[in-house]
């Protein structure tokens, strides 16, 4: 799993789930600022992560994730190799 496999599935989901186009979507794009992300987006991006790479991530772990980038560095942190 490369960092680029793993942003990629980020950006296409949250542009599925923000209805957003995935070009204005890179590691520096912030969830609630720029994509205007609410607590339940939020959630459901975590269960997508938790069930695609087998992470776990708690709620403070969570609330410390702002940009995508930082998504992507917990997930390749994280990640249960498969």
């Amino acid at each position: 799993m490369t960092r680029e496999q793993v942003f990629n599935l980020i950006q296409t989901h949250l542009a599925d789930e923000l209805d957003v186009d995935p070009g204005n979507i890179d590691g520096e794009t912030r969830f609630k600022e720029d994509l205007e992300a609410d607590s339940l987006d939020l959630y459901t991006l975590v269960q997508e992560l938790e069930d695609t790479y087998g992470v776990q991530m708690s709620d403070e772990q969570a609330a410390k994730i702002l940009t995508v980038g930082q998504a992507v560095d917990f997930v390749l942190a994280n990640a249960v190799d498969g």
